[in-house]
Order: structure tokens, then C-alpha cells, then sequence
């Protein structure tokens, strides 16, 4: 079966579905490796380093000749529609926001596996890209924090005076909060944590941080993943955040909830009482942003309340890939590991009984297998359908 790699498109993005490493893997499985000319580069990796692996360099990939496709970036429609009936895809799929490339891909007949689907269990761990690429948001995160803040994160003590750390506040405290607290502690920055979830305590705990314990509802729902608080409580949360945000020399925002906008933590007037020269990173912003008015990709200067200064309001975009060689290594065996689980005899077989294999099943056999999607593909047929009514019964 041919496997075949493609060279990223999406401005920004640098990483890549497979390493010589795992190229390696993949054809010790018996798999034909095919990568288009260029797909490693940005990676570290040459044509070369691939060819030496066991991979056939090409200009360009013949999508229609594929029988399995791996990428990173969730795929364009027009991209599914040329793949051929019964190819499977692996790759980050983003079903709740590329719902026209769901349709392609049910349409044309495709497997389509979305790494976001893998279940979190511990079977699965090795496969969950999430995971590994937040862990490499986390991290950067705070160096572009550190770049940003006019002063040391460390605690120096000089002939010429005493230099206090940094304090460094971080809302949310999955795997990319939790990496986020213990780079920022390795900096030598005075770390406190806030997450809605119980078992976070003791999880900044264990990465140097202090938690901060706020009178707000706790919400875990299956998987480990953050529950969505009700407007109501989001506000109190607000409320009861604010003087620790004030406090802070830096913040860090990465909540998120899978398929929904990212919540609100942070409001405006928050920022405004920070103090002057302070920096905010909201990792979340291309999802919504937890911070009011970031921006994806730019740096903001927020005027603060006593007008005596700014504080610079980050919004982060493309983290993972702006480090591209080990995001690539841990999202590539991501890749590697599901196809290796798939894979008996040199052909990827997809065994629905496994429920790692059922969980990441986006689209199967002209069907969207995975149940939220497909009601939200069912809805927006509805809209639209009610909309051209509407349009007709105008004309008419």
C-alpha cells in the first residue's frame, strides 16, 4: 500500500507527518512511503535524510493514486474530493470547524482518522497528538512571555540590589498549563495556577506551582477535558480571578474546550489593572482567545487604567509549528503509532472493534462515524436548507 506525505501548505505551518524515523516504522510494516520533494525541510529533515530511510522522494504527490494520507493540517475539500473511494487519512481533522471537508470526505468514500478523536486512555497515549503538540505550546509560550517582559523571571541578588522573580499566573492547567508552569519555574519565575477542575491541584502542585483555590463550580467532563461553565459562573470566575491577574508580572491563558470557542477568563478591564510593562500570552486565541480582543498572530498594546503605561497582549498563533523539528518528531510518531495499530500484513486495515480505532473514525464508507459531527453537519444542512426556502419564497 502506498502511504504518501505531502509538503504543508497552510502559511505558518512547518511541521511534518513523518520523520525518517518513522519512516522507518512505516516500512518495517510493509508500507510504500512516498514523500513529495521538500516536506522535511522546515523540520530538519532533507530529501535525503527521508531517501536514506526507505522513502521514495517525489515532486508531487498523485492524491488518487494513495492508498493511505497522513498530514498535519485539516485537509481542504477539494483535497478529499480528489482521494480515491476507500483511502484512509490520519491526520488533525478539526471536525467542528471544517465541516465542508467532513461532507467531502464522507462523500468521496474516505476513511478519515482525526488524531483529535483519539481516545485519552492509556492505550491510546502514544497516539494522542493533542497531548504532545501541547506540550510544545505550552513551552514556548513562555519563552515568548520572557522575550516580551521588560525584567528578569529569576530572583538575583547583587552588590547592587536585590532583583525579585517574576510572578507568572497561568489559567488552565492541562498539558499545555501544566508545561507552561514548569518552564516558567525552571526560569526561576514565582508560578500560581487556576483551573476549574479538581484534580489540578495536585497536578501544579507536582510542577512547582501554587494553586489558586477559587469558589467556582469544578467542571470534568469524560476524558480529562474542561466542562464549559454557565455564563453566571464564568463571570464569578471573572470576579474572583482579577486580583490575582492584577498581581501578576505575566499570564498565561490555555484553556480550551474540545469543539467549542474557547472560554472568556479574562476581560478587558483585567487587563487594564495589570501593571505597567506586564504581558499576557493567550495561547487560546485562535480557538476564541481567553483574553477580550486577542488576536491570533499579533501583539497588542493595551492602555492601563491608571494610564501610566501598557501591557502587551499576545495572541499566539501556529505555537507547535514555530517549533517545528520536535513537534514534528512527537506528531509524527503520533502518526505512525495509529497506522502501526491499523496495519497487518503491509495494508492498513482499520479493525472498528478496537475502540482506539472506532474513537478516532471521523468518516467511513460514505458515512460521518463520528456522532457530534454528524449532528452538526446535520444542522447546518437544515440552515441551509431553510435558507434557500426563505431565498425561493422571496423570489417568488
Amino acid at each position: 500500500m502506498k502511504l504518501g506525505i505531502a509538503r504543508e501548505r497552510l502559511e505558518g505551518e512547518r511541521r511534518v507527518a513523518a520523520t525518517p524515523e518513522t519512516v522507518k516504522q512505516l516500512a518495517g510494516l510493509g508500507l510504500d512511503v512516498v514523500i513529495e520533494s521538500g516536506a522535511g525541510t522546515a523540520a530538519g529533515h532533507s530529501d535525503e535524510d527521508y531517501r536514506q530511510a526507505g522513502a521514495l522522494i517525489v515532486p508531487a504527490l498523485d492524491l488518487a493514486r494513495l492508498d493511505v494520507y497522513a498530514h498535519v493540517r485539516p485537509l481542504e475539500p477539494a483535497t478529499a474530493a480528489v482521494l480515491r473511494r476507500g483511502a484512509v487519512t490520519v491526520g488533525l481533522a478539526s471536525p467542528s470547524s471544517e465541516l465542508p471537508t467532513v461532507r467531502a470526505l464522507a462523500e468521496a468514500g474516505v476513511t478519515s482518522f482525526a488524531l483529535e478523536l483519539v481516545p485519552r486512555i492509556s492505550r491510546a497515549q502514544s497516539m494522542d497528538a493533542l497531548t504532545s503538540q501541547a506540550l510544545v505550546a505550552g513551552y514556548r509560550c513562555v519563552l515568548e512571555a520572557a522575550m516580551r517582559l521588560p525584567r528578569f523571571f529569576p530572583l538575583y541578588m547583587t552588590a547592587a540590589g536585590t532583583i525579585p522573580p517574576a510572578r507568572v499566573l497561568v489559567l488552565g492547567a492541562g498539558v499545555a498549563g501544566l508545561q507552561a508552569i514548569g518552564t516558567a519555574k525552571r526560569l526561576g519565575a514565582r508560578v500560581s495556577a487556576n483551573d476549574i477542575r479538581p484534580a489540578s491541584a495536585d497536578e501544579v502542585a507536582s510542577m512547582g506551582g501554587t494553586f489558586i483555590k477559587l469558589d467556582v463550580e469544578t467542571a470534568e467532563s469524560s476524558g480529562g477535558y474542561a466542562r464549559e461553565l454557565s455564563a453566571d459562573r464564568g463571570a464569578l470566575q471573572r470576579e474572583l480571578l482579577a486580583p490575582h491577574v492584577a498581581q501578576a508580572d505575566v499570564l498565561i491563558t490555555t484553556a480550551a474546550v474540545p469543539g467549542r470557542r474557547a472560554p472568556l477568563l479574562v476581560s478587558r478591564e483585567m487587563v487594564q489593572h495589570m501593571r505597567p510593562g506586564s504581558v499576557i500570552v493567550d495561547l487560546a486565541a485562535e480557538s476564541g482567545g481567553n483574553v477580550e480582543g486577542s488576536v491570533p498572530g499579533l501583539d497588542l498594546q493595551i492602555p492601563t487604567a491608571d494610564g501610566q503605561g501598557t501591557v502587551t497582549l499576545v495572541g499566539m498563533k501556529d505555537v507547535a509549528s514555530a517549533m517545528p523539528a520536535d513537534a514534528s518528531r512527537l506528531y509524527a510518531k503520533n502518526v505512525a503509532n495509529l497506522l502501526a495499530l491499523m496495519t497487518c500484513d503491509g495494508a492498513v486495515v482499520p479493525d472498528f472493534g478496537d475502540e482506539v480505532v472506532a474513537g478516532a473514525c471521523l468518516t467511513h464508507d460514505g458515512e460521518v462515524r463520528h456522532g457530534p459531527t454528524a449532528d452538526a453537519l446535520a444542522a447546518l444542512s437544515a440552515e441551509t436548507a431553510e435558507s434557500v426556502s426563505s431565498a425561493n419564497e422571496g423570489v417568488s
